[in-house]
């Protein structure tokens, strides 16, 4: 016999599954796991996407399609009844003739985060992850961790999850799942993550982003208030210091020697690809042999995050840190796209904040050879507000031998302010000593890379918000010699 909160929480995602919905940009990596996870609750999804009509991520949309999704260009033919939930994300103009069109009907409007808070609020179990970092691998592993242990989660993500990919799942960033779990990562930089009401609250870290610390520490702190327990990163100060709001909090680190689930740090043995170490449950003592196909140390701090965070939910640490074994990774999360016939790996990577790129510049430059950075920034707006960090980070990150190449923004359209663009970050590495090059056709940029490559170097394709990057890693990596 189900509980009083389990009826509650059927009949939520009951209503939520019988509305029809219309996606605005549902190729998007927030808006299509949303989309597959509403569908595989029976609901029926049309959308539209700027993407397709400008005949980009072809095999994706004819995927879609073949899902039984409805697509439409995106004129608002589409929008075509006012019992229709138009989603779309804060971005989105109101010009777009799909927000004309719903207005002029009446249709109900959400945004993504909160269709996604609907939907995770309205499971038995929710295991929300935070953070300024890491979010997606963690959601990813947590995931892995879960099935693994056969408790069939659904899970939220904003990255394709390599070990639910398959022919019938080729973009697999969405699992829906029969039991009572469900995983997501959770947003704090439109302050989204207010919203979401977890049993488990997993804290990655808090550090200077979209807001200022003092509402950083607001929001992470009411997170971790709302849930019933917490697992917390005690390797960072601010997370660390927040661990006093949690009604239940499970500590989690590397160096902290008050983590209750941490490392013997003489056991980190690290390789190009991946890493081993022994795990210890400080809370019993027991330790538990660790290999994890991921290299860098904020991989060995996400598979930390990601034991504690199963750990408050209910997994032996035994069984968490066997099924890591197997976690495959996500797509473009220092995805090596493969190696030239000379040698000159190339990896695909999400890298797109300071914080990110730090994080793959260093697991590159832990081993020996020149780095070649591509990087394209996901937008002319994000390009304002964190372009003299990104500047900095690859100024300080890499050595006067690497080289650091930038394309102009990504740009799908709309009335963004293009007047300070990649040039400009050139420009700041340079002062700050270190060694780049701009070059606005990103065409041009591949080729670039190809003329200086040479055995011994890895070439790193960096940036966010277009899919059509792994393509152009591919392209690069037949180019290479």
């Amino acid at each position: 016999m189900l509980m009083e909160t389990d009826l509650s929480a059927t009949s939520a995602t009951a209503d939520l599954a019988a509305q029809p919905w219309f996606f605005c940009g549902i190729g998007g990596s927030g808006m299509l796991p949303l989309a597959l996870i509403l569908k595989g609750l029976g609901a029926r999804i049309a959308g539209s996407d700027r993407s397709r009509d400008q005949g980009r991520s072809a095999a994706k949309f004819a995927w879609l399609e073949s899902e039984g999704f409805t697509l439409f260009p995106q004129d608002g033919s589409g929008v075509t009844d006012a019992a229709q939930v138009l989603v779309a994300s804060a971005a989105v103009e109101d010009t777009v003739p799909e927000m004309v069109r719903a207005r002029e009907l009446g249709c109900r409007r959400m945004s993504r985060a909160e269709l996604l808070a609907a939907l995770f609020n309205a499971a038995p179990r929710g295991i929300a992850v935070g953070g300024t970092s890491g979010k997606s691998t963690v959601t990813g592993m947590i995931g892995w961790i879960l099935t693994h242990a056969g408790r069939d989660p659904t899970i939220m993500n904003g990255a394709v999850m390599k070990n639910f990919v398959s022919d019938d799942a080729p973009f697999a960033s969405a699992r829906v799942g029969k039991g009572d779990d469900f995983v997501s990562e959770v947003d704090e930089s439109d302050g989204s993550i207010a919203l979401y009401r977890p049993e488990v609250a997993v804290l990655l870290n808090v550090s200077l982003d979209h807001k200022s610390m003092e509402e950083l520490r607001q929001l992470f702190g009411d997170f971790l208030g709302v849930a019933k327990r917490a697992a917390i990163n005690a390797d960072d100060a601010e997370a660390a210091a927040l661990a006093g709001r949690s009604a239940k909090a499970l500590t989690f680190g590397i160096d902290s020697t008050e983590a209750a689930i941490s490392v013997v740090l003489e056991s980190i043995a690290s390789r190009a690809l991946g890493q081993s170490a022994t795990v210890i449950d400080r809370r019993d003592g027991s330790e538990h042999a660790l290999e994890l196909g991921m290299p860098g140390r904020h991989n060995l701090a996400n598979a930390l995050a990601a034991i504690a965070g199963c750990a408050a939910a209910g997994v032996p640490v035994a069984d968490a840190v066997a099924a890591l074994a197997d976690f495959a990774g996500l797509a473009r999360r220092f995805d090596v796209v493969g190696t030239s016939p000379s040698g000159i790996p190339v990896i695909d990577d999400f890298g797109h904040n300071p914080e990110k790129c730090a994080a793959t510049l260093r697991t590159l430059k832990a081993e020996p050879g020149r780095v070649i950075a591509f990087f394209q920034p996901h937008g002319y707006g994000p390009l304002r507000q964190m372009g003299a960090e990104l500047a900095e980070t690859f100024a300080r990150e890499l050595g006067p031998d690497d080289v650091t190449i930038l394309c102009d923004p990504v740009y799908f359209g709309g009335t963004v302010d293009r007047s300070q663009g990649s040039e400009r970050i050139v420009a700041l590495i340079r002062e700050a000593g270190g060694r780049a090059e701009y070059i606005a056709d990103r065409g041009e940029c591949g080729r670039r890379i190809v003329e200086i490559a040479k055995s011994g170097d890895r070439v790193v394709v960096m940036g966010a918000r277009d899919d059509t990057l792994t393509a152009f890693a591919r392209e690069v990596l037949a180019a290479l010699p």
